[in-house]
């Protein structure tokens, strides 16, 4: 099984409230032990991002 079908099957995925009113700009985010995991929302079988939690933390601090 690919990670991308794992992950997406394994994880509860939400749509990312920076994510644009247009639904070409959409980001989906899933929480996972110790990282977070982030996909193109018209992609989902497509590349998962993740990153570690302190990273996450960071970037949504600077936001």
């Amino acid at each position: 099984m690919s990670l991308a079908l794992q992950v997406a099957s394994d994880h509860e995925w939400f749509k990312s409230s920076h994510s644009g009113g247009n639904a070409t700009e959409c980001v989906e985010c899933a929480y996972a032990p110790a990282r977070t995991l982030i996909r193109d929302s018209k992609c989902p079988d497509g590349p998962v991002l993740s990153v570690g939690t302190d990273a996450w933390r960071h970037f949504i601090g600077a936001m």
